[in-house]
């Protein structure tokens, strides 16, 4: 438990890396080109009257770089798997052969590309916010620690400058992150 009369940097740093973290997690599902076993991540099938990943009933691989592969163990929940896909909204067109599903990735239009580099920078402004709310946060601490008489106003501009930094620090990778998925996806 953190000492409440100082602020917990390594707390604040860990909330702010925890927005990256989600923000690399969203870039996963967003397809490229290329194929990757994280575009079927968000995937559920309906196994064993429940909602169950893809990755818990079958194994995902990527043989080659434009094609997913979906190896289902049990045979029953072929059928259930090639819906899930179908309906997952991600434009793949599952081909069946015994339990195993092939998953060509189609090329990408112009057009396409261009409004998923839309929604990967609507994804890095998200990110963007949690990590300034969560330093909005780290301020508003500081400023109870200096009123309440815990911290010196010293302390408190050295705090802020910490915050101020790593604040940065993690947008610049956030910001590095977005231009990164965004050659990604204009590759062609």
């Amino acid at each position: 438990m953190a000492d409440p009369k100082t602020l917990d940097i390594a707390d604040v740093e860990r909330r702010m890396r925890g927005a990256l973290q989600a923000l690399k997690e969203e870039f996963s599902g967003l397809r490229t080109g290329r194929a990757s076993a994280g575009i079927l991540d968000p995937v559920t099938v309906d196994a064993y009257g429940q909602k169950m990943p893809i990755s818990q009933v079958g194994t995902v691989g990527v043989p080659e770089p434009r094609m997913i592969t979906v190896q289902v163990w049990d045979r029953a929940l072929v059928s259930a798997v090639d819906k899930a896909i179908r309906n997952a909204g991600l434009g793949l067109n599952p081909n069946v052969d015994g339990q195993l599903i092939r998953l060509p990735i189609p090329e990408l239009n112009q057009e396409r590309r261009t409004e998923l580099t839309k929604i990967a920078a609507k994804y890095t402004e998200q990110a963007r916010i949690a990590v300034r709310n969560v330093r909005r946060d780290a301020m508003d601490e500081l400023k109870r620690l200096e009123k309440d008489g815990h911290m010196g106003q010293d302390d408190h501009k050295a705090g802020t400058e910490k915050v101020q930094k790593l604040t940065d620090k993690i947008i610049a990778e956030i910001d590095a992150a977005l231009a990164h998925k965004e050659a990604e996806i204009m590759q062609v």
